[in-house]
């Protein structure tokens, strides 16, 4: 076991070690009963978005582990059982032959899916005209059929969202009789291509905001059970500005959850013969439509990730020291994948269809820059059961953590007492542990080793384990606020040769102010000082380089934060 304390300190005079919800975070006690003390740590938490509805609603309605259900009827497959949570691999980001660029038919990427160990998939063709007018329609009944045939597998049906003002994102719905008519509605009403609505305007940015409460109320007036929203590539043009993010999550916390963490495209920087290029297709610069407070570094990846996630002091963890709950997720984004040998088939008319032929046998793409779903990038979420409803509540919870080439095989986060160590006890990936101020607190992370190879062949090692924290500060005065002063990393941990399952704990200690960490962890075989600093990050994710960039040589794993609330 390890132990160590963040940077940030306590008094000796924040003593307390009770475990009872305190006054001033149990929203049964009026605020007309509270203290002068309790009144005004209410009020800074409310201010924060931490707590009370609205806002803080995807955060604070995380379930209770000890009453996860584990049994779902699906179907006799061994799914992952730990810490009460069915975890369940996925992918949000996956084209067909319904897109304009993609190939493949819908069953090709779900047998692909299924046969890389994916347990639910994501159809996301691309918005346009043609897949407004015709192409929502046309693919249901493919995505049916996958369904019947594939029924260890979950099919949402969703699109990529041409962002009004904006770039894109994943919006899936839940299925069910109104899921074609919903996103056919949703897509001609405000999609960026089909409204002629991409320029960066206070307008077209309001049309974005309207888009997503339009989902919201789809699920409240009960035509669909659940939509969501993920920006996709949210810093490769470095188009997605600080306040619209932050505008697409407030306008509808329950359907704008987060955003890609990893881009897809990941074979894209592998070194060939022709003109390199770079991982996630991540090889943009500014443009006029770009925000210009972001810094070049930013339109690249680093060890595979966005910049927004993979800088320690960035706009991730800007949000999250605001209280708001912004989760991070991977996925292929597969149009046309590498090595593999087929092709579009011939005589297709994609403007008149909607969609290309079926693909045919083709030569070896050696130039592609994608996965197939599951083969590399893996998005894990910790559901209740296998069920459509429970991974979307699990994606809602933010009970995710992602990875990439297989570099870990589980994963069990919690924040908890000091000491305790009941079985399933403690505040999971997503949640939010309120305590009482002065109560000493610790991280205890599980994490379950690869032992099997991955799909290039081989057993990742995980090397070290971070733990990063910051304080929760409260709203920003400018929307466009990108930095987050106080987050850090607090603790590195050394594998070793471990095999099995390894076990760290990090004490917090008595704690008298709120703040959240997260944590990743790395193969170690690429690392940089990072963006703010070696004494912020001394040994992050390296930037990425154009054309020699091997994926399989440079894996880590992040999960998503959990947040102490002391009172």
């Amino acid at each position: 076991m390890g132990h160590g304390h963040p940077h940030h300190h306590h008094g000796p005079d924040q003593g307390g070690t009770g475990t009872d919800v305190p006054p001033a975070l149990d929203l049964s006690v009026p605020d007309s009963e509270l203290s002068p003390a309790d009144s005004s740590r209410r009020g800074f938490l409310r201010r924060t978005g931490l707590l009370g509805a609205g806002a803080a609603a995807t955060v604070l309605s995380a379930p209770d582990p000890a009453h996860a259900r584990t049994s779902s009827g699906d179907g006799g497959r061994d799914r992952g059982e730990k810490g009460g949570f069915l975890w369940l691999a996925g992918d949000h980001h996956i084209h067909t032959q319904y897109s304009s660029d993609g190939q493949y038919r819908v069953v090709d990427q779900a047998r692909h899916a299924q046969a890389y160990g994916l347990d639910w998939m994501v159809v996301t063709d691309h918005g346009s005209a043609a897949h407004a007018k015709i192409g929502v329609e046309k693919v249901n009944p493919d995505i049916v059929a996958a369904r019947e045939q594939l029924k260890d597998l979950l099919i949402y049906q969703g699109l990529e969202w041409n962002i009004p003002a904006a770039e894109h994102a994943t919006v899936f719905v839940h299925p069910g009789r109104d899921e074609v008519a919903v996103l056919k509605e949703f897509e001609n009403a405000y999609d960026g291509s089909v409204r002629g609505a991409g320029d960066s305007t206070p307008a077209n940015e309001a049309l974005a905001v309207a888009g997503i409460r339009f989902l919201g109320e789809q699920v409240r007036k009960r035509r669909i059970d659940g939509a969501l929203f993920l920006a996709n590539h949210p810093a490769r043009r470095g188009i997605d500005s600080p306040h619209e993010v932050r505008g697409w999550r407030d306008a509808d916390p329950t359907v704008a959850i987060g955003m890609e963490g990893a881009p897809g495209h990941q074979a894209a920087g592998l070194p060939r013969a022709s003109a390199g290029r770079a991982r996630g297709y991540y090889d943009n610069n500014p443009s006029a439509a770009s925000f210009p407070g972001y810094p070049l570094e930013s339109y690249r990846t680093w060890g595979g990730f966005d910049w927004m996630t993979a800088t320690v002091g960035g706009l991730w963890d800007s949000l999250l020291a605001e209280g708001k709950a912004w989760w991070i997720s991977a996925n292929s984004d597969s149009h046309v994948n590498y090595l593999d040998t087929s092709q579009r088939g011939p005589g297709g008319a994609f403007d008149l269809n909607g969609k290309h032929n079926d693909p045919v046998y083709g030569p070896l793409l050696t130039e592609a820059g994608d996965y197939w779903p599951g083969q590399y990038s893996r998005t894990h979420v910790g559901a209740n059961a296998f069920s459509y409803r429970a991974v979307m509540d699990g994606l809602r919870a933010g009970r995710v953590w992602v990875d990439h080439g297989g570099l870990i095989s589980g994963l069990d986060v919690r924040a908890r007492q000091a000491g305790d160590r009941r079985r399933r006890s403690g505040t999971p990936l997503g949640g939010v542990m309120r305590v009482k101020r002065g109560t000493s607190v610790e991280v205890t992370i599980d994490i379950d080793l690869a032992t099997t190879p991955n799909w290039s062949q081989f057993v990742p090692t995980l090397a070290r384990v971070d733990v990063i924290t910051g304080m929760v500060t409260g709203p920003v005065t400018d929307p466009d606020t990108f930095t987050a002063p106080t987050a850090r990393v607090a603790k590195s941990f050394e594998v070793g040769g471990a095999t099995g399952r390894v076990s760290f704990t990090y004490s917090f200690g008595p704690v008298g102010e709120p703040f959240y960490f997260r944590i990743r962890g790395t193969d170690g075989k690429r690392s940089a000082p990072g963006l703010m600093g070696a004494g912020v990050d001394p040994a992050g994710p390296a930037l990425d380089v154009a054309g020699a960039a091997d994926p399989w040589q440079d894996l880590w794993f992040y999960a998503n934060p959990i947040w102490v609330l002391p009172s």
